[in-house]
């Protein structure tokens, strides 16, 4: 079965290869090629994963060594694979809600021109994060790491004749490349400490190397997942990101792209275990950022932002659970596979609306869409349920156990940690009501554009509702199914290891304290926009609106400290190489060419002149001589 793994990768890397260089003549079957080579590496994904479930805990851990990628003396680097039970998981997420947003896309993009050409860059994407979590060493990963940045950089910018999106890619490319500094001094640190690249030699040796460097990898490794997963400080791309296609967003926010920093931290655990002071800094960036991002998703009318802000807080919660460490990893890894279904299925359903409403996004011109919705209205409504918790539902299981890993922190810490995570509980089960109220209930409030078409709702073809109703069922029953004795956390027990924590309160007490802040928070946005009408225009709002819809300024602090920060250090530099480098030079050069035109006077070829030049030269040396004596 080894001999399969490389099979996963080929299959999209081979649809992304003829789709791209195949030319025009594949236009009318690029799509179903792209698509059906997705869903054969979900196949090989399900095969592996089914004789994996055969072996023992112990023995399922395969790996296969395509060839020998750099052999210089001791630095070696293998093109190899590592399929374990995390890179499985995250294989069968990857395969599986991927092949759905090709399904999907089929309908979605029928009317592209260049369909053709965003199948093979949905390929390419799947390929590049497909290697990312099965490479055996950093060195690799960083290859699938940097693949995963370029396709993003593709799809986001898509439609690049619209300024906003040509932007937007950029923009995403340039804040994952401080990122991604970050991976590469790490990888170079991790090198020059062990002598090797690959995970289980690091990880083996981890006890032999210093706290004080251990700490420095994995604060390089922090900032490389806060890249690509969105955290602060280098959060400010994502909501950019929603000007490419709807597919692309919920390929970047379920399967690919941001879920790459939560794996890079839990497969790193080993190094993360031995520097406690990177684990509270992982801690400290994941709580902040699952407030961050929740504030900032309240106050978004658009459809598909609103959902961004709400993965940047949701990506926080895993970010948080895995620095924790043993206690959390495996629940960070269940809330990440839980989230890819309902948040898969909540972006297709923007999509879906998006679609039916001639791609308004503004959810203030929205209103009653369930009665001309009903499939999107229902899965939407499902994914909506299982985001904010409610009981029974995917995000229940898995948010849950991050509440109560993040109070068994203990101390004064744990409770500010669980007093976090509930306070993002509430705030989410506030803005996503406010999402299913603006979209789908109240009147309608659709207007003609400024051509004089006015919308006429419908629903979605059933290649796009297909999709949408088998992620509803994983939005649904997957936390139930993870839960089930523990399932998934012994599952990934061999690979992460697992604690368990001890919250000061019971865990019916957490739960309890969850449902209650879930319809506290329900509460307050239907008495704001169930009970009241909608306006079309929003309203100016407070301070803290205000500062939401501009995402809590964080560009503008961008601009200011970096952008700014950049002009005024390079004007410095040029000033310094004007004033200083180039007056040293050019004075030295100056002073030389002065001297030599002074000297050159001298050599005018007159020998009346060289022989007074004689005379005077024999008479100072006499007169030095007779100097010399006299003292």
């Amino acid at each position: 079965m080894e001999n399969l793994i490389g099979l996963l990768i080929a299959a999209p890397l081979l649809g992304a290869a003829v789709l791209l260089c195949g030319g025009r003549r594949l236009d009318k079957a690029g799509h179903w090629l792209g698509t059906l080579l997705a869903a054969a590496s979900f196949g090989i994904g399900v095969a592996l994963f089914t004789d994996m479930l055969g072996r023992s805990a112990d023995d399922r851990t395969l790996h296969q060594k395509l060839y020998t990628w750099i052999p210089v003396e001791n630095f070696q680097a293998d093109v190899a694979f590592q399929l374990d039970q995390l890179s499985m998981t995250f294989v069968l997420l990857i395969t599986g809600v991927g092949t759905l947003i090709h399904v999907y896309s089929i309908g979605y993009m029928e009317h592209d021109e260049r369909r053709r050409r965003f199948f093979g860059y949905l390929n390419l994407f799947l390929a590049a994060m497909l290697l990312l979590v099965l490479a055996d060493n950093y060195l690799l990963l960083y290859v699938g790491w940097e693949g995963v940045g370029l396709a993003s950089y593709l799809l986001i910018g898509f439609w690049q004749h619209k300024p906003s999106a040509a932007t937007a890619a950029k923009k995403a490319f340039l804040v994952n490349r401080v990122g991604d500094m970050g991976l590469s001094i790490a990888i170079m640190v991790l090198f020059t400490t062990f002598g090797t690249f690959a995970f289980g030699p690091v990880f083996a040796s981890v006890g032999n190397a210093t706290e004080g460097k251990l700490t420095a990898i994995a604060l390089m490794l922090l900032l490389a997942a806060c890249g690509k997963s969105a955290q602060v400080p280098l959060q400010s791309w994502l909501g950019d990101a929603m000007e490419g296609p709807t597919p692309v967003s919920a390929l970047i926010h379920a399967a690919t792209m941001v879920t790459a920093g939560v794996y890079l931290i839990t497969r790193s655990g080993a190094v993360f275990n031995a520097a406690p002071d990177a684990q509270a800094a992982v801690v400290a960036v994941g709580a902040v950022t699952l407030l961050f991002g929740a504030i900032v998703g309240c106050a978004k009318d658009d459809i598909k932002k609103a959902l961004a802000g709400s993965t940047m807080s949701q990506i926080g919660y895993m970010i948080l659970a895995a620095g924790l460490g043993p206690v959390g990893y495996a629940f960070a890894i269940m809330h990440l596979v839980t989230h890819g279904f309902f948040k898969a299925g909540l972006f297709l359903g923007a999509g879906s609306v998006m679609h039916g409403m001639n791609d308004e996004v503004d959810m203030r011109r929205y209103g009653g869409l369930r009665r001309y919705m009903p499939v999107t209205f229902v899965t939407f409504g499902l994914g909506y349920l299982a985001i904010i918790g409610f009981p029974g539902l995917s995000g229940f299981w898995s948010k849950d156990k991050i509440i109560e890993a993040a109070f068994a922190k203990g101390g004064t810490e744990g409770w500010i940690l669980g007093a976090v995570t509930l306070l993002g509980a509430a705030i989410t089960a506030y803005y996503m009501t406010r999402v299913m109220l603006l979209t789908f209930f109240g009147e309608k409030r659709w207007q003609p554009d400024g051509h004089g078409h006015e919308p006429h709702p419908h629903e979605s073809p059933k290649s796009m509702t297909l999709p949408m109703v088998v992620l509803a069922f994983g939005s649904v029953f997957a936390g139930a199914l993870f839960s089930l004795n523990e399932a998934f956390v012994k599952w990934l027990e061999p690979v992460t290891s697992f604690e368990h924590g001890n919250p000061p309160l019971s865990a019916a007490a957490i739960t309890a304290s969850t449902v209650v802040v879930l319809l506290i928070g329900v509460g307050i946005a239907y008495a704001q926009y169930g009970r009241k009408p909608v306006p079309v225009v929003a309203p100016r709002g407070s301070l803290l609106t205000r500062a939401a819809r501009r995402d809590l300024y964080q560009d503008d602090f961008n601009h200011v400290v970096l952008v700014r920060g950049g002009e005024h250090l390079t004007r410095s530099l040029v000033y310094v190489d004007h004033t200083l480098v180039d007056g040293v030079v050019n004075g030295t050069a100056a002073a030389v060419g002065g001297a030599s035109g002074r000297l050159r006077k001298l050599q005018n070829g007159y020998a009346r002149s060289y022989a007074v030049s004689m005379f005077g030269g024999t008479a100072v040396l006499i007169a030095a001589t007779l100097l010399m004596r006299a003292v």
